[in-house]
């Protein structure tokens, strides 16, 4: 008989559409906030700026601090038809770059952009991605003036009203922490931390730890595979230094709260001890600095090394933060408490509402 964990049919949900969120709330710690207790299997309903009753001196929140490029850009062929081009890598230095193209386009075929810029279709590779080398070099100074921020589909941004909220997407799509440039989607957990959130842990003395996992393609690209086990995820990078992983530590050996805030920054975490088994003691794993490129693909069986928390959104059907969201609660308790988010009309999706799950 077939592990019902691992059959990709098991994490499908139908969701009314009116519950996808078109636009955050107007003050981001006002986004509801979903309660789920693991040990006793219940659940309750608090605005996020509650999460702060659920912290305690020494626990460590661990946040990421990656910033998402405008790595959306419209150009033409040269017959004048219209093209969009997805930077899978947008920060590169060179002057080849790997990309999503609509519509398909022919290898040796050009695609011509502002201010003279113009790319050369030059290989083609599996999954899709195409790779481009551009005519100039500073490509990353033309995403900043003419990209555009790739929102996921679900959110309509069709015609004007892209543009009228171009400005209002390019501040809300981030988190208020978003330092490092790199990803290609956010991580959306952290949408609703506020200044005066973060000021509320720093006087309660919790620690903020900060790593860095830019977000790619691979976080929310559609499984195919029929089973989890056959689902390669593609690779992201991430970093971490000295000072934040000591952080880190520290808590680990006081016993205390591992907050990670989002699938990412867990994924990052977990990848970080994951390669550092040597440092276990006492029956506990702990970190060092370490950057590189994770491909970690958690779903339920996964045991978690270092997080004891987490604070995620509510995530689409099929999705793989949905399975990593499922493996540290259970499939069952995430699908019942979607069930009754959907029941009391919780926002879903990237700029919808919270969970906590302790």
């Amino acid at each position: 008989m077939a592990n019902q964990d691992n059959l990709l049919s098991n994490y499908d949900y139908a969701i009314p559409e009116e519950l996808i969120a078109q636009k955050p709330v107007d003050n981001r710690q006002d986004s509801r906030l979903f309660v789920i207790d693991r040990k006793t299997q219940k659940f309750y309903h608090k605005k996020f700026f509650d999460v702060v009753e659920y912290f305690s001196p020494g626990d460590c929140l661990i946040i990421n601090n990656t910033k998402v490029v405008p790595s959306r850009l419209f150009g033409k062929k040269h017959s004048g038809g219209k093209v969009e081009i997805l930077f899978l890598d947008p920060c590169k230095k060179n002057e080849e770059y790997k990309v999503l193209i609509k519509p398909c386009i022919g290898i040796g075929e050009k695609v011509y952009f502002e201010d003279g810029y113009e790319c050369e279709i030059i290989s083609k590779i599996n999954l899709g991605e195409s790779v481009v080398k551009f005519n100039k070099s500073k490509v990353l100074d033309l995403l900043k003036i003419y990209g555009v921020l790739p929102l996921p589909p679900y959110i309509n941004r069709k015609g004007e009203l892209g543009q009228q909220l171009s400005d209002f997407d390019k501040q809300r799509y981030q988190t208020i922490y978003a330092d490092i440039s790199g990803a290609i989607a956010a991580p959306t957990a952290g949408f609703h931390f506020t200044e005066s959130i973060l000021t509320a842990l720093n006087k309660k003395s919790v620690n903020i730890a900060k790593l860095t996992l830019h977000v790619g393609w691979g976080t929310f690209k559609p499984i195919n595979a029929s089973e989890l086990n056959n689902h390669n995820m593609l690779p992201e990078k991430f970093v971490i230094d000295k000072i934040n992983a000591d952080i880190i530590n520290s808590s680990i050996t006081d016993n205390k709260r591992i907050i990670a805030v989002g699938t990412t920054s867990t994924r990052a975490i977990e990848t970080i001890a994951y390669h550092q088994t040597d440092l276990s003691k006492n029956g506990k794993d702990f970190i060092k600095e370490q950057s590189g490129e994770t491909s970690i693909f958690i779903y339920p069986g996964y045991k978690f090394k270092i997080i004891n928390t987490l604070i995620t959104n509510l995530h689409l059907p099929k999705s793989t933060p949905l399975m990593l969201a499922s493996a540290f609660s259970s499939r069952e308790i995430m699908l019942k408490a979607y069930k009754e988010a959907m029941k009391e009309k919780y926002r879903f999706f990237s700029y919808g509402d919270s969970m906590l799950i302790l």
